[in-house]
């Protein structure tokens, strides 16, 4: 999730004046209404919106990098009171290389659930393999006992010394 709603107005009057007083106000002002949009965002819970796909993060983004500087600059803490609620302040400078990182970890993160989905099937794979086997050596078992009671009954019937066959000539 990606929000660019701040509101950059009281940065605007900050850069639009010349008076000191006006100046800090607006710049507290401005860093206000970060923090409160920081804290409207984690309120909106979007961690809850797609069940088990849901976002770690919801990326702040503010559209002019100066405004973004003056921020981080003037609130050290700001990044980290945000990034504490699952809020990542990003600018036009940043935003780019963040969504490139979340790339790569989504595409790592899909690597390793198909390479445990491959460990899975290999495991499952593996257990039929014994199962076959299994099978096998008792159908093995059962031919050789087969192939007993066949040269049993021949000898009684006509291959042994007392067999059959002898007795009726």
């Amino acid at each position: 999730v990606i929000d660019s709603k701040v509101s950059l107005v009281d940065y605007e009057r900050f850069v639009s004046t010349d008076d000191e007083a006006a100046q800090q106000l607006a710049l507290k002002q401005h860093l206000n209404s970060i923090r409160n949009h920081v804290r409207e965002l984690s309120a909106k819970n979007y961690s809850q919106l797609y069940s088990q796909s849901s976002p770690d993060f919801v990326l702040l983004f503010i559209p002019i990098e100066p405004a973004f500087i003056l921020a981080v600059q003037n609130d050290p803490e700001l990044f980290n009171d945000a990034f504490d609620k699952n809020i990542v302040i990003v600018s036009t400078s940043t935003l780019l290389a963040s969504l490139r990182t979340i790339a790569s970890i989504w595409r790592q993160e899909n690597q390793n659930k198909n390479a445990l989905e491959i460990a899975r099937q290999a495991g499952s794979l593996h257990e039929k393999f014994v199962a076959f086997v299994d099978d096998l050596i008792k159908v093995g078992n059962q031919i050789e006992a087969i192939d007993k009671t066949y040269k049993s009954a021949m000898n009684k019937l006509h291959e042994g010394k007392d067999n059959l066959v002898r007795k009726t000539d």
